[in-house]
């Protein structure tokens, strides 16, 4: 909390002529006896594009401050012309109140100021070298921008926290990254399985072109054999069992085990286009 609160500030001349000095009536709160003097200063921005022509018009301190409302004028001289560039003197321009205790800036008030010519001739046609007996200051105090900020007083208590103060449930709610990162890494083995089911099942299919393109020499010794199967069944008939049983023993030399452990038949039976396997997926001293 802090010990000094800015109740209130009245501009008192505006608006004026750009050479006037500014005058304030300043209204804040004291909660409690200060050490210190408060410390106000007024600057005036020179430039909106570079800190350098910015100016400080005045400083005061104020003090020893009593608890309770305090009132008091701050007056401050005109900028200085020299330190403004020409290009900016005309338009708007803002000047910072700021109010500070032991080297500690809490509070601070900013106005929009416009420079302007005050005859109608000036303001149609402006000459190139500002006329500054027809500039006329206008502070836009009903629109005052404040800021406030924690420092420490007279008293340790009253530093503001360094850190954030903790918060133990924090450690308790999962961490949306770490879940994050389980959908990829599951995402990422679906995958793997999936590019591993696809290899199979090409190597399946080129195992299927070769037996295939075996297909017609097993026919063609099949064909021999049947050959000569004929021509013993004309030398001799008896031998007709025989012969059948070695056919079929044949037969059994040409399967062959598949990777799922399965037997697969090859020439005719892949010829006649028999699947070979199965795809996976207030009041003060003024000094």
């Amino acid at each position: 909390m802090s010990v000094v609160s800015l109740l209130g500030v009245k501009v008192l001349n505006n608006p004026a002529k750009f050479g006037d000095k500014y005058e304030f009536e300043i209204t804040f709160e004291c909660l409690e006896q200060l050490q210190k003097d408060l410390e106000w200063k007024l600057t005036y921005v020179g430039s909106a594009t570079s800190s350098e022509h910015d100016q400080e018009l005045d400083s005061l301190l104020v003090g020893p401050i009593p608890v309770g409302v305090n009132k008091f004028i701050f007056e401050a001289d005109a900028p200085d012309l020299k330190r403004i560039p020409t290009s900016e003197i005309l338009g708007v321009t803002v000047i910072l109140l700021t109010c500070s205790y032991d080297g500690r800036e809490f509070v601070r008030v900013g106005y929009y100021v416009n420079n302007e010519y005050d005859t109608e001739e000036l303001v149609a046609e402006p000459p190139a070298k500002p006329v500054m007996d027809h500039v006329r200051r206008n502070i836009l105090a009903e629109k005052p921008r404040v800021t406030r900020f924690a420092i420490k007083w007279d008293s340790e208590d009253s530093a503001p926290a360094e850190f954030p103060p903790e918060q133990p449930e924090a450690d308790i709610i999962d961490d949306d990254g770490t879940a994050y990162g389980a959908e990829e890494v599951e995402l990422e083995e679906a995958l793997i399985k999936e590019e591993a089911a696809l290899a199979a099942e090409g190597e399946d299919m080129e195992m299927a072109g070769a037996e295939d393109t075996a297909g017609p020499a097993v026919a063609a010794e099949d064909d021999d054999d049947s050959d000569a199967g004929s021509e013993d069944l004309e030398a001799e008939s008896s031998g007709s069992d025989e012969e059948i049983e070695e056919e079929e023993g044949d037969g059994d030399e040409d399967m062959e085990m598949g990777e799922d452990g399965e037997a697969k038949p090859t020439g005719a039976s892949a010829q006649n286009g028999q699947p070979i396997g199965e795809p996976p997926h207030g009041e003060v001293m003024v000094h």
